[in-house]
């Protein structure tokens, strides 16, 4: 689905974030939402743990500059207007009259200290082409870019605004991602102070989140929410067993197991979709040594070891029994919707367990061994896809094992890079290549398997400079798809469904192109 961003102009965005502050309508009874998933959220410092429960939780809470809307189309949030003075100046005039919750008035002030903040952590790649901020006034602040971005506003969609006084006052300054040292209790992990429809009143880690909406906001939400409840819940069995025993009002992902069982459900309807998420493997390619045999040579550094597990791969089997053609096979880490999608690189390498092991035989590594690591608790039948892999990996003669654990316990041994091989899910921020250029393929924080290469790095550096509108842009991407695919330093999989139960508690709620849940896109039924 193409992602109807570039159209959107300084003028256009004036009209529709200029409404001032009022008191949001309450409805007549008090409506409670409970809503479930796999895996509790990271935290909730907004500069924090770039992962997609973790931000949409954000989003309730905190407001970035430009939001991104449920169809994937930009919207004014914190900034009402802007415009460029010049291709590497952007000027943002900020919305009057907003108050963070613990009543500090938002200004200027708050974007700069944002900014220097927010550069600690793995949200760093939003800002990442910002040099330098001017606060012009309380309400206009300027940007200085490293060169020509023309889709800034698409980065700073996750860019989340906190308040100076309360950073400062708290003593919060510094950012902790989870799995560091004292994570768990940094101030602003467990406590928020944003400008977002909602306002935090409980958190208590791996058992509840509790929202209750923000009187001061200054959009007209109609969510008939008078407290919202998010729950993890790990077990699969357990979230279906909630949901239909009305402990929850909805949940996801649906095991695709439970699929018929839900839909038979007596009030209780599915609403699925595709999503911009692809799930893919990645292998590293610059440690010299490997995790499982130390003091051998590590095999994937070899393109050749890296395309025989690609091709020993048997995606359509997957597709089928696995995910029960719920799914799409990718040859690329990005999907459809995002930015310099070229479709001409997106089919997968044949399955061909001969030209494998053929592969391994001219690699000198014929049955060599790896552990794949992998989530059982965040995407879709995640260790179930981690477990086919393997055993297909085996039949080729890899001596592969698996290694699964919690979503939480996974991302630390990631970022300590315990990992040779693994399985990730990805959803471009900015929902355009430049993202996982960075991320995942670049300097960026999930480059677990520390993978360079010369030639892409300066593709996608050009890319970044030249306008969505331009069509050298998408020759660029051609050629950045057509190095990687030489190259493999990752084997993509699939895009990932999204499959949520609601229960008829709720009238209407919104898929969002960008996957998890946003409050603002709920409308509960009136309580009887």
């Amino acid at each position: 689905m193409p992602v109807p961003v570039r159209r959107l102009t300084a003028a256009a965005a004036l009209g529709i974030a200029l409404a001032l502050p009022g008191a949001a309508p309450q409805p007549a009874a008090a409506t409670t939402f409970t809503w479930a998933t796999a895996n509790d959220i990271l935290g909730l410092d907004p500069h924090a743990n770039n992962h997609g429960v973790t931000n949409a939780m954000k989003s309730n809470l905190y407001e970035p500059l430009v939001r991104r809307d449920a169809d994937g189309s930009l919207k004014p949030a914190l900034a009402g207007r802007w415009e460029t003075p010049s291709p590497t100046v952007w000027r943002f005039h900020l919305v009057r009259g907003v108050r963070f919750h613990g009543g500090q008035p938002f200004t200027a002030d708050d974007v700069a200290m944002s900014l220097q903040r927010v550069r600690q952590n793995d949200m760093a790649y939003t800002v990442a082409s910002i040099a330098a901020a001017r606060v012009i006034d309380d309400h206009t602040i300027e940007f200085d870019t490293r060169g020509p971005n023309p889709i800034l506003l698409q980065d700073l969609t996750l860019f989340f605004i906190m308040s100076r006084a309360w950073v400062e006052g708290n003593n919060a300054m510094a950012v902790a991602r989870a799995g560091q040292p004292g994570a768990a209790t940094a101030f602003a992990q467990v406590n928020a102070n944003g400008t977002g429809s909602f306002r935090l009143t409980e958190r208590a880690a791996d058992e509840r989140t509790v929202l209750v909406p923000n009187p001061e906001y200054r959009e007209r939400l109609d969510t008939g929410i008078t407290r919202a409840v998010f729950r993890p819940v790990s077990a699969a069995p357990t979230r279906v067993a909630a949901l239909l025993s009305r402990e929850l009002d909805l949940m996801y992902h649906v095991p695709l197991q439970d699929v018929p069982r839900v839909q038979g459900a007596q009030g209780v309807r599915l609403v699925q979709g595709p999503t911009a998420r692809t799930i893919y493997l990645a292998m590293d390619t610059s440690r010299a040594e490997s995790l499982e045999a130390p003091g051998t040579p590590n095999p994937m550094l070899d393109v050749r070891v890296r395309r025989a597990m690609y091709q020993a791969i048997d995606m359509s089997t997957i597709r089928r029994v696995v995910l029960r053609d719920s799914t799409t096979a990718a040859g690329l880490p990005i999907a459809p919707a995002i930015g310099g999608f070229v479709a001409e690189f997106n089919g997968r390498l044949p399955f061909d367990p001969e030209a494998a092991r053929r592969l391994l035989a001219e690699a000198g590594q014929p049955n060599f061994r790896v552990a794949l690591g992998c989530p059982n608790n965040r995407y879709v039948n995640d260790e179930a896809i981690c477990q086919s892999v393997v055993a297909m990996l085996q039949r080729v003669g890899i001596g592969a094992r698996l290694d699964a654990m919690p979503f939480t316990r996974f991302l630390a041994r990631g970022n300590a890079r315990e990992f040779q091989f693994w399985l990730l899910g990805w959803t471009p921020g900015n929902f355009d290549m430049t993202n996982p250029a960075r991320e995942l393929l670049g300097e960026g924080s999930f480059n677990w398997g520390g993978f360079r290469d010369e030639r892409m790095q300066a593709l996608a550096t050009e890319i970044g400079n030249i306008s969505p509108e331009e069509p050298r842009r998408q020759e660029l991407a051609r050629q950045y798809w057509a190095r990687f695919t030489e190259l493999l330093p990752m084997i993509p999989l699939h895009q990932e469904p999204q499959v949520f139960a609601v229960r008829d508690t709720v009238a209407d709620f919104q898929l969002r192109v960008q996957e998890d849940l946003e409050l603002r896109g709920v409308r509960m039924r009136p309580a009887r």
